[in-house]
């Protein structure tokens, strides 16, 4: 018996919720240890929870994040009422997922990519710290983004 498609974009779209959850934690930890991105790559994709997500999505945003770090700072950086170099670690990380989400990945609608991130800052930022991530994304999208 076949799958309705639906039930395969469900499980696409939780796929890639992890996957930028699990990018996010590689983030944070790439700011903290100062770590090659790759070998915080390959450590995570020996996590028990690399199964669940979509592997291309987790590497392309970690790649994005590592290449494009600079020019994703200078986005986040206008938005922001501090350096960037301040911001704290989680937020930092979950926008630069965000940030390289929407400059990437125009099949992503801009809702659903900011979505996710105010998820993330809920789940694993500071209290209340959802709701500056919320703003700073509405921002950079209004730069990046023409579907708004």
């Amino acid at each position: 018996m076949n799958k309705p498609p639906h039930s395969d974009k469900r499980a696409l779209v939780r796929q890639r919720s992890r996957a930028r959850r699990l990018a996010m934690q590689g983030l944070y930890q790439w700011q903290l240890t100062g770590q090659d991105v790759r070998d915080i790559m390959s450590q995570l994709r020996e996590n028990d929870e690399y199964a669940s997500v979509d592997p291309d999505y987790f590497s392309m945003l970690m790649n994005t994040v590592a290449a494009e770090r600079d020019e994703l700072d200078r986005l986040i950086g206008g938005a922001v009422d501090r350096p960037v170099e301040q911001l704290d670690p989680v937020e930092r990380a979950i926008l630069w997922c965000a940030v390289a989400e929407l400059k990437t990945r125009l099949d992503v609608p801009t809702n659903v990519a900011i979505n996710e991130a105010v998820e993330l800052a809920k789940r694993f930022g500071a209290q209340d710290g959802y709701k500056y991530v919320n703003a700073v994304l509405d921002a950079v999208a209004d730069g990046v983004r023409q579907d708004r």
